[in-house]
């Protein structure tokens, strides 16, 4: 527990997602940011902190303070 929070306060994570500011819960996933952005996982490509994280490790990679996410979102056509 942290000094100063309220039992029951989550306090937001500050990452940065494609270069700009974004805060996320404690306890989110690649997965869950790739899902606020309203993107199909099998549609994306993801690298945190430089590095391409595979899509079936998006759900269990979390997201930690300061991280520095790029999602890059595939669209098909002709």
């Amino acid at each position: 527990m942290e000094i100063g929070l309220s039992p029951g306060v989550r306090q937001e994570m500050n990452i940065r997602l494609n270069g700009e500011a974004y805060s996320v819960p404690p306890g989110t996933t690649l997965l869950d940011v790739v899902k606020r952005l309203s993107l199909r996982e099998d549609q994306v490509a993801v690298e945190r902190n430089r590095e391409v994280v595979r899509r079936a490790e998006l759900h269990r990679t979390p997201v930690q303070e300061g991280d520095r996410v790029e999602v890059v979102h595939f669209v098909g056509g002709g």
